[in-house]
């Protein structure tokens, strides 16, 4: 796998990971201002994340939220599958 679209795999893990985790603490901390800055921060960060790995290597999910008419084909066959990446970098 090339190393830049597994860095770009890597952050965007990262980044939904704050988001759930701050989507959580707001679920019992509902006024909390300045997690509510971090959690649109942190969405508006992953969403630019998913659509720059999108336009470079494809759809990261198959259930019509990317934009399918931008590629000449059907593209979420491609590889590898999530679970096939060796992200220790052994075998």
């Amino acid at each position: 796998m090339d190393p830049k679209q597994m860095e770009l795999l890597r952050r965007i893990m990262e980044t939904q990971f704050i988001t759930v985790e701050l989507n959580l603490f707001l679920d019992t901390h509902p006024s909390e201002e300045r997690a509510l800055q971090d959690f649109r921060a942190a969405s508006r960060e992953l969403h630019n994340l998913i659509a720059t790995y999108e336009a470079a290597y494809g759809p990261l999910l198959n259930f019509g939220l990317g934009e399918p008419g931008m590629a000449p084909c059907w593209q979420w066959i491609n590889d590898p599958w999530p679970w096939e990446i060796n992200w220790r970098g052994k075998c």
